[in-house]
């Protein structure tokens, strides 16, 4: 099914409009701010995407900026219209850190999505009984441990029943399918999830196996985002996650680097799934 637009996106797209438009107008965002009677933090806010714009203000910069086309005009206001609200993943604030939301607006909005995990099946593609075998040992309190499990879900529902899905590729350490997460029913019941994925239209599972060796990030799982109209984005996943692009240029360079060695090591698809098969069938679990 298709998704409503997320207000997330729309203050995306308001993001580059805007801080396009007053770079061609070669005003710093100071020099803006101060000329529409802002501060120079709010208009931060609207070029960063964490802030809905109103309409009103909408028109101020646009005028500002001589920004008059009326079709452009109306799309730009259509999205300050829907830029305002909670996103999909607000009802989920008690379980989301402020950075982690900004990557799943960010998320939403990739064209492509590559990632690698050496350790475990990675979120995007958990089944719920691994989610909870994964997570069991963190000691969460029940209801929270609840919260994260169905945040995981939803998110691999948005992200695969979507027809307008991102191009994914997901590699995954042998390591990460052979281990025995939940044990064997848990695990083989995610390798068939695995398999299942893998056959959809624009999701690629390959696994790297172990006789690959060592590589830039043998010890830490990373996602790369692309976009057709910004800078592409690297976000590291460890406790706190962090997100970089054009403000770290060498350090996304390397990860992308990072990727490009790594698929060259992988197994290709076909192969990759007959290891996942055979590390199944191996399981003993019908």
């Amino acid at each position: 099914m298709t998704q409503q637009v997320d207000p997330s996106l729309n203050r995306r797209k308001l993001r580059l409009a805007l801080r396009r438009a007053r770079e061609q107008a070669h005003l710093s965002q100071r020099e803006a701010a101060e000329q529409v009677e802002w501060s120079q933090s709010k208009l931060i806010r609207v070029e960063t995407g964490t802030v809905g714009v109103s309409v009103s203000d909408l028109r101020a910069l646009l005028g500002l900026y001589g920004v008059d086309d009326p079709e452009q005009v109306e799309d730009l206001e259509q999205a300050a219209r829907g830029s305002k609200g909670p996103s999909w993943w607000s009802s989920y604030h008690e379980v989301i850190t402020p950075q982690y939301a900004q990557y799943l607006g960010y998320e939403g909005a990739a064209e492509s999505l590559h990632t690698y995990h050496p350790i475990v099946v990675p979120g995007h593609l958990q089944t719920r009984a691994y989610a909870e075998a994964l997570l069991g040992p963190r000691d969460l309190e029940e209801n929270m441990f609840r919260r994260v499990v169905d945040l995981r879900m939803e998110r691999q529902q948005r992200m695969f029943d979507d027809s307008d899905r991102p191009a994914c590729v997901f590699v995954l350490d042998e390591a990460a399918v052979r281990r025995q997460v939940g044990g064997k029913e848990v695990l083989a019941e995610q390798l068939s999830f695995l398999l299942e994925l893998g056959s959809r239209p624009k999701v690629s599972v390959r696994v790297l196996p172990f006789e690959a060796g060592a590589h830039y990030s043998t010890l830490g799982s990373f996602v790369l985002l692309g976009f057709a109209d910004d800078d592409d984005l690297l976000y590291l996943e460890h406790a706190a996650g962090s997100m970089t692009g054009g403000e770290d240029l060498r350090l996304l360079a390397r990860y992308q680097e990072c990727f490009r060695t790594i698929t060259d090591m992988a197994l290709d698809e076909p192969e990759s799934a007959d290891l996942i098969s055979r590390v199944r069938q191996d399981l003993g679990v019908h």
